[in-house]
């Protein structure tokens, strides 16, 4: 059987008081729409299709260079108008999953489990069981269990709504099924809107078979209508990414405070502590240390190294057993070799670091290639950028920069040179040579530091 999945996504999300369409707002990072298509994905349907209404425009580009169908709702008058739309693109005999683009923590498996139903069912729709039912539509069954209908709150008897069970939106069925139920649908409820639930007691009525399959996990079918609630389903994800995490052996300081914005690919026994926030493809290598409070952005480090706290590693390559910050900067094209130390306060910038190299302290170093065990002294510079264009410096091996130097770029280091304490180079050092540029020190006697006059 054809499966084709429809997306309900053109609601305008006014709650959220914002100018990006709801669909669009992150969840780990990523549009809460693009989880829902990840997860209709899973299933291998044969097309998917997308009911987008108000920010359509901001909508269909952010998703330009995926293979989706667009479907127009210009007017929202409801979950069963909006599947009406989309239901030329499937075949009588397709089975359609109606999904929703602001509901995205859906699991593959739970929505397996639904096209699994529909092998003994004429219509499936996914519940949940909540504690707290409040604002969702009513499961209700007969004496022997069978679903008979879903009854919104707004239209739900005091009896009603003591009802546990609940409707999460998620249904499958046939699409000429679909059709025919949707045909009889009317508006008369408290929103004169055109429900798609009501296709259920419709079924119901034809005699069909009605199969519920309740969600295991409620979290993962929570909404967002709100910033509020789009802060609990961030906390929900994550929640979910770390409990994964931890059972394939990462260690979590505190799994409350940890923040996974992409993939994370970790070896083992690595420790992350608290307020780190992973972005994009990163990966540890095996004892990698993650300090409090540091981000991590597209890069690789290696094993047994050390990353301290309020440090920022993006778009670089690091070594194994190197040590990094604290309050470390490093940043894109940035590749250092094992054992290289880059210490607080260290800024570096497409720079090639070889191994068991130092920058220890206060420093710049940036469109730079250093040797091995090179020293940099504290608040060493390269000067990079002449205002127009960049230039490289080139450091060898074994040489000592002393603190307080400025590299003035383009400009070579020779194997083992020194450069004195205070120097501004800009003419090649040769190598095992000392090279110093200070201005001569001079006293002048009797010179008096200018003094403020009082006021009158």
């Amino acid at each position: 059987m054809h499966l084709t999945v429809v997306i309900l996504a053109a609601g305008q999300g006014t709650r959220m008081r914002s100018d990006l369409p709801k669909v669009l707002h992150p969840v780990g990072g990523r549009p809460m729409l693009a989880r829902v298509v990840d997860a209709a994905r899973s299933l291998n349907p044969q097309r998917i299709g997308i009911v987008h209404g108000h920010g359509g425009d901001q909508v269909r580009a952010r998703f330009h260079d995926s293979p989706l169908e667009w479907v127009a709702q210009e007017r929202q008058l409801g979950t069963a108008h909006a599947v009406a739309q989309a239901l030329p693109l499937a075949r009588p005999d397709d089975l359609l999953l109606v999904l929703y683009g602001d509901v995205p923590l859906i699991l593959p498996s739970t929505l397996e489990r639904l096209v699994t139903a529909m092998d003994e069912a004429d219509l499936a729709l996914l519940t949940v069981h909540l504690d707290d039912p409040k604002g969702y539509g009513r499961i209700v069954r007969d004496d022997r269990g069978q679903v008979l209908r879903i009854v919104e709150e707004k239209d739900a008897s005091p009896v009603e709504r003591e009802i546990r069970e609940v409707n999460t939106g998620i249904l499958a069925a046939r699409a000429a099924d679909l059709s025919r139920w949707i045909g009889q649908i009317g508006n008369d409820n408290a929103q004169g809107e055109f429900y798609l639930t009501d296709a259920i007691e419709l079924a119901v009525a034809d005699d069909r078979r009605v199969q519920a399959v309740v969600a295991r996990d409620a979290r993962e079918v929570m909404g967002v209508n709100d910033k509020r609630q789009l802060a609990e389903v961030e906390r929900a994800w994550q929640r979910r990414q770390a409990e994964a995490l931890m059972r394939d052996g990462v260690t979590l300081l505190d799994p409350a405070r940890f923040d996974l914005r992409g993939t994370l690919h970790a070896g083992r026994d690595v420790v992350i502590d608290i307020d780190v926030i992973i972005e994009g493809e990163v990966t540890l290598g095996d004892g990698v240390r993650i300090g409090a409070h540091t981000i991590l952005r597209d890069c690789t480090i290696g094993a047994g190294s050390d990353i301290r706290p309020h440090s920022i590693v993006e778009q670089a390559e690091i070594g194994e057993r190197c040590l990094i910050g604290p309050f470390a900067r490093i940043r894109p094209d940035t590749a250092l070799a094992d054992e290289v130390h880059v210490g607080n306060f260290v800024e570096l910038k497409k720079a090639r670091v070889a191994a068991a190299s130092k920058i220890n302290h206060l420093s710049y170093v940036g469109d730079a290639e250093v040797g091995a065990r090179v020293n940099i002294g504290a608040g060493t510079i390269t000067c990079n950028y002449d205002g127009a264009n960049k230039h490289l410096t080139t450091i060898g091996d074994d040489a000592f920069i002393g603190s307080d130097t400025s590299l003035v770029a383009p400009v070579t280091v020779g194997a083992g040179a020194t450069i004195g304490a205070g120097s501004v180079v800009t003419r090649d050092a040769p190598p095992g040579e000392l090279t110093v540029t200070r201005a001569k020190q001079q006293t002048i006697p009797g010179w008096k530091r200018p003094v403020k006059q009082p006021k009158p």
